[in-house]
């Protein structure tokens, strides 16, 4: 049974696994920019991820693949100027963690030097375990991602439902359990069965934050762009949109062309 909501002044890492203790539900959302920053958090969202999914819906990319590290610098680094309260984790990009443990602490250290992000996160379990290890060491919090991993696509090559299967359920499982033991102060799960993320959540002291899980879990986190609808032809069951910004915008830029076109703006009060 919930406790009453604390008032957090600036969320921590501490924070979210107090909510989880208390029972209370986290609230995430992904951005990466000012202006959306800072909408996000004056909403009362408890974190923001900087995603790596910015390479879809910022820069148009088919998946996250080519996003770099310095792209995600400069985005955390937009994002953390906005935000007085949420706090605020940043992906890890593909290949600059996978292979080389030494790799993934200086890209870990960049981040939080470049950015002022208060933590990373990163794709994958045991197969991994060294480059967390690492970064955990440096005193960088870390938060994990198991389940469908859109950095793994050209290995799996679909974003279908992961872990139906006992034999990847329970591998998942067991790195759960094992992010936990290394340190990381909470997970992701995306696109998983929602009773497998529930015993997840249950096996875990540690906050785990669903996206296609299920509601067995601590937290949601979303893309920011499908949840207020600016993206029109991505509708996996798991979003809920919560406005059709991507209607609305058209209908104001349509405006706007035919104001300009038949000199209706700017009027004579619109003018020095």
């Amino acid at each position: 049974m919930s406790t009453a909501k604390k008032e957090y002044k600036r969320v921590t890492v501490q924070s979210l696994m107090e909510m989880k203790k208390n029972g209370e539900k986290i609230s995430m959302l992904t951005a990466y920019d000012y202006s959306m920053a800072q909408i996000v958090d004056n909403a009362g969202v408890d974190a923001i991820l900087v995603g790596d999914s910015a390479a879809n819906v910022m820069a148009g990319f088919e998946t996250t693949l080519p996003i770099t590290l310095d792209q995600m610098i400069y985005h955390a680094s937009s994002v953390v100027r906005a935000v007085d309260r949420a706090l605020v984790v940043c992906d890890l990009p593909f290949g600059s963690y996978q292979s080389d443990p030494k790799q993934a602490l200086r890209s870990a250290i960049r981040i939080m030097k470049e950015s002022g992000a208060s933590a990373i996160k990163l794709e994958g379990g045991k197969e991994i375990k060294n480059s967390i290890t690492r970064i955990l060491n440096a005193g960088i919090p870390v938060m994990g991602h198991l389940g469908l991993t859109p950095q793994s696509i050209n290995k799996f090559g679909t974003y279908k439902v992961r872990a139906k299967e006992e034999e990847e359920a329970n591998k998942l499982l067991e790195d759960a359990k094992l992010l936990e033991e290394l340190g990381c102060f909470s997970l992701v799960l995306e696109k998983i069965p929602a009773d497998l993320a529930k015993r997840v959540a249950e096996s875990v002291s540690i906050p785990v934050i669903g996206i296609g899980a299920g509601g067995g879990v601590d937290g949601q986190v979303l893309v920011i762009h499908d949840v207020i609808g600016m993206t029109h032809e991505f509708n996996p069951r798991f979003l809920r949109r919560y406005m059709d910004l991507h209607t609305e915008m058209t209908k104001a830029f349509e405006k706007y062309r035919d104001d300009v076109k038949s000199g209706g703006f700017p009027n004579e009060n619109e003018q020095y």
